[in-house]
């Protein structure tokens, strides 16, 4: 079940518990609580009502101390707070720990976070409120608009509890939080407002609804509730009417000063945290961005000063879950330790360390949910994904938590694209048996990916276009150089390399950008007294690498960037589909010899070909993206050249022809006997229908044709007409040439006429899909539609009498009038 982890430093824990009740355990959950001397003694009065300490805190109480002492008297729990963490910064994260199969589309899993916001305690009169806090509004203390942004930004109170009794010394509060804990509270809800319409939630019933557990610790408190809604729809199990979830609620202390802030810089790739400052010089809010990363100081500044690899005074260490299997533990370690050569340039030693769990001997209080220690969930699911999600405290951007998921079914994914990308070149990727060796070192890399995101870094897309296409048939560069210049991106094997190609590495690996970008976020500037001074350094660092495809970032959103895609590699997307095209025109034909011939089943067969089917859409979807394609090199006004350049004409052209003969022709080399006639009964057609309808509707995007039109403007003599114009002369190819029309084509000629009546008679709107905004109604759109749609008409008029074909003229006929329908729908 996933837990909340944490690794913090020693200096850091001090400071913490320096104002806390008590950093040690003296009680441990399911003991009764240890009575101090002075505590028996100690029996005050009672005060405007409130009972005295042992009346609420009885002998029977089973009390754990940590941030907070928790105390469970029968069924009820009490929180004693100290007073000095009173108006302290906590973070508050909410999490499932347990959900019901299909919640959310399926694309939700236990450890997701739903909600983090920071929370502090405060006193008012003789109650005890729990109010959120933000720092997206900031002006410092000292400024006087400052009382301002207090005024204009009054944050909520989420509950409100009475104080049942003060501390024995008088210097804490004790209150009951059993309600709170057993109540739909929105604010740390797992079931938003979406779902609970979604599932038609009605109310949580408090009879089957209760608090698992509530355990304290020196830095963060974790709670479970264990609660059951009641639901007319719900995503599984629907005869009970009910959905039941176990959330986590962990709250953590953040440090009392925060971390001097790195100010984020959109041509480095870092996650980041935004706040508007009210006291900035400029006339408006200044809005800041501050990247998310870990806390390391050299030990020894002097020796760092002078360019000697130091070790960090804490560094970020990360155990291994107990449940990890003893054959797996190596390569996890390794994917772990490798970011230690990054950060080597960065100018430390040992900065990232893996451990294997101590045993109760070696540590009796571990815990995985102590947030001083990062944890490598190794997950029993069937699940194949995983995550490396990290939470950063709002103030500064410093990461204070992480979690690193992995599900035991991902291997498998790997193993199956191992095959099907590598196989035709790589002899080792020809079996379900896929060697250890290699599994690990997949398993390695994943890991060391997983880590990237929970040290700050998000994917870099743009880093698989940095490498000329050809070089990764080179042995002597892919073993030097791997695939891609980072490990952050997706570019998981190398489906260019061709058979006969020699010392090939076909996995991902760290990369050259890796090295740079942990250098810029994480190398220690002593000198740099404030966030601002560090900038000038920062920006140098940029500006020396500029130019050079290896450290450029590009996050892969918007998809109008054909150099910054998923799963894509080399600098040509054309070259490199038609190499991995040829690559599985080879693997399609032994698929069935690998699979179901040495397992006596069809299972892997027909899983593996649908897997073949979805890599050959995604080579097609990488060359669609040139079309309309815009190709975005992250600068600033001091650097030279475009920030945004559309892609030629010519390369535009020659994706069109591509994509017409390779994603719209008959893909007769897919349709494999041996695998369609044993894995279903007549599924083959309708599959390749959808993916090629999927791949024209892509094409036929008002997006895309927003940026078509767009080249008109930009001096590229290639429109949204030229592209249409291209598109359905290919794609109705036999009107001129007399051919018969076989059923991939007819399929996908319905397919064309029904995404032209989408794009001319849907409600005029406002298309923003992929953030390129067009008016369609007011657009050219409609008049190509419609124009070209004329034009075809007339063609399919003259040349129905040519066939003799009778499915073939039937279906020109059909379109004949499908076509009128769409031009004139009245009629329709």
């Amino acid at each position: 079940m996933p837990k909340f982890y944490h690794v913090v430093s020693a200096a850091l824990l001090m400071a913490l518990t320096q104002t806390s009740c008590s950093s040690t355990k003296v009680a441990k959950q399911g003991s009764t609580a240890a009575k101090t001397e002075s505590t028996e003694r100690s029996k005050p009065a009672p005060k405007s009502g409130l009972k005295n300490y042992s009346d609420v805190i009885t002998k029977e109480a089973v009390s754990d101390q940590g941030v907070f002492t928790i105390h469970k008297v029968g069924d009820k729990y009490y929180y004693e707070i100290p007073d000095s963490l009173l108006q302290r910064d906590f973070l508050w994260i909410s999490r499932f720990a347990n959900l019901p199969s299909g919640l959310g589309g399926g694309y939700v899993n236990a450890g997701s976070s739903v909600n983090e916001q920071m929370v502090e305690w405060q006193k008012f009169e003789n109650k005890i409120v729990l109010k959120t806090k933000s720092y997206s509004a900031y002006a410092a203390d000292s400024l006087a608009i400052s009382l301002s942004v207090r005024a204009n930004n009054y944050q909520p109170t989420i509950y409100a509890f009475d104080i049942a009794a003060l501390s024995p010394d008088s210097a804490g509060y004790v209150i009951d939080v059993t309600k709170f804990f057993l109540s739909d509270v929105k604010a740390f809800s797992g079931l938003d407002a979406d779902l609970r319409k979604q599932y038609k939630v009605s109310k949580l019933d408090d009879s089957r609804s209760f608090i698992q557990s509530a355990k304290s610790f020196p830095l963060n408190i974790e709670v479970k509730q264990d609660f059951t809604y009641d639901a007319t729809e719900p995503p599984s199990n629907s005869a009970t009417g009910s959905i039941s979830i176990i959330m986590n609620q962990s709250m953590v202390l953040l440090p009392k000063v925060p971390m001097q802030p790195r100010i984020n810089d959109y041509r480095v790739g870092y996650f980041n945290i935004n706040q508007y400052d009210y006291g900035s010089e400029a006339l408006k809010a200044d809005q800041k961005s501050f990247i998310r990363r870990w806390k390391l100081v050299p030990k020894d500044i002097e020796a760092y000063k002078r360019g000697e690899l130091v070790e960090p005074v804490n560094p970020i260490v990360y155990y291994l879950d107990p449940a990890t299997p003893e054959k797996l533990r190596p390569y996890i370690k390794a994917g772990v330790e490798q970011w230690q050569e990054a950060f080597e340039t960065a100018g430390f030693k040992n900065a990232i360390l893996a451990k294997d769990p101590p045993s109760p001997e070696e540590d009796p209080d571990f815990s995985p949910e102590d947030a001083r220690y990062s944890v490598i969930r190794y997950v029993a699911s069937t699940t194949r994904n995983a995550v490396g999600p990290s939470v950063s405290d709002p103030r500064s951007g410093e990461i204070i938590e992480s979690d690193i998921i992995w599900y035991h079914n991902h291997l498998r994914s790997y193993r199956n694209r191992y095959l099907l990308e590598t196989g035709a070149a790589n002899p080792a990727a020809r079996t379900l048996n896929t060697p250890i060796e290699d599994l690990g070192e997949m398993m390695k890399e994943v890991i060391t990916h997983e880590v990237g995101h929970a040290l700050g870094l998000p994917h870099n897309m743009k880093a698989s276009a940095a490498y000329p296409t050809d070089s990764l048939r080179n042995g002597e560069f892919t073993q030097k150089n791997g695939i891609a210049a980072t490990i952050m991106d997706y570019a998981r094997y190398n489906y260019v390399a061709q058979p006969g190609d020699k010392n090939i590495r076909f996995i991902r690996q760290l990369g050259p950008y890796d090295h740079y970008v942990i250098n810029w976020g994480y190398r220690y500037l002593p000198e740099a007294k404030n966030a601002e001074a560090e900038v000038p350094t920062l920006n140098k660092w940029i500006e020396e690498k500029s130019g050079s495809p290896i450290y450029q970032f590009g996050s892969g959103s918007g998809g109008y960037d054909p150099q910054s895609q998923t799963e894509g590699i080399g600098d040509d997307v054309i070259k490199a589909s038609t190499y991995g095209l040829k690559n599985l025109k080879l693997v399609a034909p032994k698929l069935y010899d690998w699979t179901a011939a040495q397992t006596n089943d069809y299972e892997d067969l027909d899983e593996l070909y649908g897997e073949l089917l979805g890599v050959w859409s995604r080579y097609i979807g990488h060359v669609v993206t040139n079309v309309g394609g815009v190709r975005e090199n992250r600068l600033k006004p001091s650097q030279q050249g475009f920030v945004y350049t559309p892609v030629s004409a010519k390369e535009q052209v020659a994706s069109m022809d591509w994509l017409l003969s390779n994603a719209f022709s008959s893909p007769e080399w897919l349709h494999q006997s041996k695998i369609s006639r044993n894995t279903h009964h007549a599924n083959y057609a309708e599959s390749i229908r959808s993916l090629q309808a999927r791949h024209l509707n892509n094409l036929l995007s008002p997006d895309r044709m927003a940026r078509l039109m767009e080249n008109e403007v930009n001096g590229v003599k290639y429109n949204a007409l030229n592209m249409v114009r291209q598109l359905q002369r290919g794609i109705w190819s036999e009107v001129y040439s007399g051919a018969t029309v076989d059923i991939y084509r007819r399929n996908l000629q319905k397919a064309y006429l029904d995404r032209m009546a989408y794009l001319l008679n849907e409600e005029p709107g406002r298309s923003s899909r992929f953030g390129t905004p067009v008016e369609i109604n007011q657009s050219d759109i409609r008049s190509i539609v419609r124009g070209e749609l004329v034009q075809l008409q007339r063609q399919l008029k003259s040349a129905r009498n040519r066939y003799s074909n009778d499915l073939t003229r039937y279906h020109i006929d059909d379109a004949i009038v499908r076509i009128d329908n769409i031009l004139n729908p009245k009629n329709g």
